[in-house]
């Protein structure tokens, strides 16, 4: 999975048009969200094939800002905090959290400055929570 990040003109409309352009293609959005920031369109939307993803937004017209690998991580919602130690975990392992949102299988997307770094945090609250 992927995270693609896309400049969006901030006017009704340029979802829909993102939407069928990325549908036209075959392209699934598996979660994701659009904001705007400072009277700008930003996007950031999770896609199995970030290249495929790209080149058909690209071909319609729309700026691609990045195409990142994403962890994916299952939060407990049964125990309160669990978004903070993740992300304290993260942050003592010297991680930065550039981008963060949900996918439609209720799974944390974390787009990080260090995906090795990330992945190695990701990888071992995965194991704790699954022996507690």
């Amino acid at each position: 999975m992927q995270d693609i990040a896309i400049q969006l003109e901030h006017a009704p409309g340029a979802l829909a048009a993102m939407g069928a352009a990325l549908g036209g293609a075959g392209i699934s959005v598996e979660g994701g969200g659009a904001f705007a920031v400072d009277g700008r369109g930003v996007a950031h939307f999770l896609v199995i094939d970030g290249a495929a993803a790209a080149g058909a937004l690209e071909a319609a017209g729309f700026l691609i800002r990045g195409v990142r690998d994403v962890l994916l991580q299952r939060l407990d919602q049964s125990q309160p905090g669990q978004l903070g130690k993740l992300c304290g975990r993260m942050a003592d392992a010297g991680v930065n959290i550039e981008v963060l949102y949900s996918d439609h299988d209720n799974q944390l997307v974390l787009v990080v400055d260090d995906i090795g770094k990330g992945r190695a945090v990701s990888e071992a609250w995965a194991r704790e929570s699954a022996a507690a």
